[in-house]
């Protein structure tokens, strides 16, 4: 086919595209909407060892892997269900909850995701808040300067995790521009032996087209 043919294919059929890719995309928009919206609250709790020094930093990041599985751990979210008078069990709350850390600048990132966002930051705090009290039970068992203290870099803050409106209706519009343009090339290749206009004829019959009878 030739950069005619294309032009001439979307010039009758661009409708198609154009129609697809909107039915397509209201009905992401439309879908969307009618989730329930899901808030993700992110807290991060800076790690603080009492010495500087190499061994001290060393012994801080090897223990937020400790941190983390401590965090995890279904009695912690049964102590955050009991303080909060939450209405779950501790498996379907830690469902909601993911931990990780970043060795590096010794900092624990928690994620709670949740229906009602300032729950969300409510049990974020409190969840925060047990590993905070049970290090400094620990630290009262060491001495001053082999102390790990943990503390809130800012207070929790929750934004809208699900739906992305924004999103899931641009990915529908081009997808249906693209379904759009598989459907009109499959009709011109359903229709490819049915000669309708004069190139069609020169095209398939590679003969030149003399004259032809006008419509009536």
């Amino acid at each position: 086919m030739e950069l005619s043919d294309y032009l001439r294919i979307i010039r009758q059929r661009g409708w198609i595209i154009i129609l697809l890719a909107v039915l397509t995309a209201v009905t992401a928009f439309g879908y969307s909407k009618m989730q329930t919206p899901v808030y993700e609250s992110n807290l991060r709790l800076l790690v603080r060892p009492a010495r500087t020094d190499f061994g001290q930093s060393q012994a801080a990041r090897e223990l937020l892997g400790n941190y983390e599985q401590w965090l995890r751990s279904s009695y912690r979210a049964q102590a955050v269900i009991d303080q909060l008078q939450l209405d779950m069990t501790a498996g379907e709350l830690l469902g909601d909850v993911s931990v990780a850390s970043d060795r590096l600048g010794l900092v624990l990132q928690l994620v709670i995701e949740n229906t009602d966002g300032d729950l969300a930051n409510d049990i974020a705090t409190a969840w925060g808040n047990l590993l905070i009290q049970w290090q400094q039970g620990e630290n009262e068992k060491n001495r001053q300067e082999d102390r790990i203290t943990i503390e809130f870099q800012d207070n929790p803050q929750y934004s809208l995790a699900s739906p992305q409106t924004k999103i899931n209706t641009a990915a529908g519009f081009v997808f249906g521009a693209l379904l759009g343009i598989i459907l009109i090339f499959l009709l011109e290749w359903l229709e490819s032996g049915v000669m309708r206009r004069s190139e069609d004829v020169e095209r398939y019959l590679e003969i030149p087209v003399v004259g032809r009878i006008p419509n009536q």
